[in-house]
């Protein structure tokens, strides 16, 4: 259990930030600048609260009533940050043997060889920094990270400074550690993908205050969710589970309570539970089934409520079943469709927008 009840104030910024959370990752979610950083620092020691209490556990870590501030090195919190902050003069094999001089052997319980096979960083071991890829990096500063044998792991924006492909990679390793090694994490990002991909559970950190904290599908469907994430991303979350696979098509069938989705190839075994991100911009809605369509996903769906307009925009909240959907549509699609809380409407998803990064695994 992660408890955090902090205030500080740096310059003009301040932050007065609670929650508790015993997911194994909890995402920090919010803009640039809301505190998320600002909270990780706490908890790992790097910065000290004006007041409050951090606790990992029965582990004490800061209290400012009783007097407790362990220095970092005591917290037996890893850290990985955007930029690896690899020792640039050191090859690999010696970064990471730092990480496991900071754990004294007798309390270290993560074992070398594991590490370095579940991150593929073997190979890189006579490398130094300079000549590694920034996945690579990221890939070595996880593993000196998790060789001091960690109660924790702190993750703050380790995709930010990589481009497509190796942020893909790095989630792949994120996913991998939390299902083999089972170590709790907390995860930084303002990209709401990352957060459905991984998150048990999100924080949503707004000028520095919590504004929102609950289990992902829930938090990541609010409409108010747009504060923070942007209003271009507000949709919806999908609890789902893979249903099939079409081979020939490339093609996953994932089935929830209210219907079906069909989506670009998921990397799942039929049964498996997974999460689907759909943004209100990529529903459009009809009040008749459509026929002879490209469109793969025609969801039969209830209207519950019109509002959130914003110029020529109006938002649909939407029933499927028993699980919520948004749509996104012009004030005068709305008009000419009609549209009322409880009419029934057809809600169309294009199967080319649910991608990867909209899908992860529950």
């Amino acid at each position: 259990m992660l408890e955090v009840d902090i205030a500080l104030t740096r310059g003009d910024f301040a932050l007065d930030a609670a929650f508790r959370s015993d997911a194994p990752i909890v995402a920090l979610f919010g803009r640039s600048g809301s505190g998320k950083s600002t909270i990780v620092n706490a908890i790992a020691g790097i910065v000290r609260p004006g007041r409050g209490r951090i606790a990992i556990g029965d582990r004490v870590l800061f209290d400012s009533g009783l007097g407790i501030d362990l220095a970092p090195e005591q917290r037996r919190v890893g850290c990985v940050f955007q930029d690896s902050l690899l020792f640039p003069h050191l090859d690999v094999r010696a970064n990471l043997a730092y990480g496991e001089r900071l754990t004294p052997p007798s309390e270290r319980f993560v074992d070398r060889e594991r590490v370095l096979a579940l991150l593929g960083i073997g190979p890189l071991l006579d490398r130094r920094p300079a000549n590694l890829s920034g996945g690579e990096k990221q890939r070595v500063a996880i593993g000196r990270a998790l060789l001091a044998s960690p109660r924790m792991l702190l993750l703050d924006e380790p995709l930010a400074s990589l481009d497509g492909a190796r942020k893909a990679e790095i989630l792949a390793y994120v996913e991998l550690l939390r299902d083999e090694i089972g170590l709790p994490m907390v995860y930084v990002s303002h990209a709401i993908e990352e957060v459905t991909r991984l998150a048990d559970r999100v924080v949503v950190v707004s000028e520095g205050r919590v504004s929102a904290e609950g289990e992902t599908a829930d938090v990541l469907s609010r409409h108010e969710l747009g504060a923070a994430a942007g209003r271009a991303e507000e949709g919806a979350v999908i609890e789902a589970r893979v249903a099939s696979h079409d081979p020939r098509f490339e093609l996953t069938t994932l089935a929830f309570a209210g219907g079906e989705l069909v989506v670009p190839n998921v990397d799942a075994l039929p049964g498996e539970q997974v999460r689907v991100r759909i943004r209100a911009r990529d529903v459009s809605l009809a009040l008749e089934r459509p026929t002879r369509v490209s469109i793969q996903n025609v969801l039969e769906a209830s209207v519950v409520s019109l509002g959130g307009e914003y110029g020529a925009i109006v938002d649909v909240e939407l029933r499927v079943g028993s699980t919520p959907l948004a749509a996104r549509i012009t004030r005068k699609s709305a008009s000419d469709l009609g549209l009322a809380p409880g009419q029934r409407v057809h809600a169309l998803v294009k199967a080319v927008s649910i991608d990867r990064r909209s899908v992860g695994f529950a």
